[in-house]
């Protein structure tokens, strides 16, 4: 059985959760309490030394320890619904769009939230080693944030999906990153009529309350 380390309120496992509901896989939940710094404990260290969720646990024992690598593992394991393109051109735009919408959203909002919140004092990255905030990052990424709003409605006039013509993991990452900016007060205006369009029709999904 596959199983996943998750926190429900991180964003970042979200994006595992809802790549294995849209490929129907069966899967145990380890919940790893964030708030109390579970993930730098010795014992989660040792399933991940990063020190990050969300991790995944193969069937034959192997963990992977980031979206990354989950996404390719669940894509090559379980091709019936292809998420990553069939096509070359499909998975070169699909990965194009995937990084894009993370680094310039979900980056973003991560430097927004890690360089403000009082409780990410010296956590400004994930990870084992401690980091100061820089404040001056947090207002960098909120102009960021407002900036991926912008491309990504641009993108979505005339389209239904973020990366080509039909749901992939581009679509995945980018409703966890337009939800995820909600910590920092940051969300679509009407200035974003496809964003918010897509958006609501992202909803309708089931994989989307995963």
């Amino acid at each position: 059985m596959i199983t996943l380390y998750d926190c429900s309120t991180a964003p970042s496992p979200r994006r595992a959760r809802i790549l294995l509901a849209e490929k129907g896989v069966s899967f145990e939940t380890v919940q790893v309490d964030l708030r109390n710094s579970e993930q730098l404990s010795d014992a989660f260290r040792k399933i991940n030394p990063l020190c990050t969720v969300p991790a995944l646990r193969t069937e034959d024992g192997a963990v992977l320890t980031d979206n990354a690598a989950i996404t390719a593992y669940l894509e090559a394991r379980f091709p019936e619904l292809l998420l990553l393109g069939s096509t070359p051109n499909e998975k070169a735009e699909i990965a194009s769009w995937n990084w894009r919408v993370e680094f310039e959203g979900l980056l973003a909002v991560a430097e927004a939230l890690r360089n403000s919140a009082p409780a990410m004092a010296n956590r400004a990255l994930p990870g084992p080693v401690d980091y100061q905030q820089i404040p001056e990052l947090a207002q960098r990424g909120l102009a960021r944030l407002q900036q991926f709003f912008d491309t990504l409605n641009e993108r979505l006039a005339g389209r239904d999906f973020i990366a080509t013509d039909r749901f992939s993991v581009a679509d995945i990452t980018a409703v966890v990153a337009v939800d995820f900016a909600r910590v920092v007060k940051a969300r679509p205006g009407e200035i974003h009529p496809h964003l918010q369009r897509w958006r609501a029709a992202m909803a309708r999904r089931p994989s989307m309350s995963a």
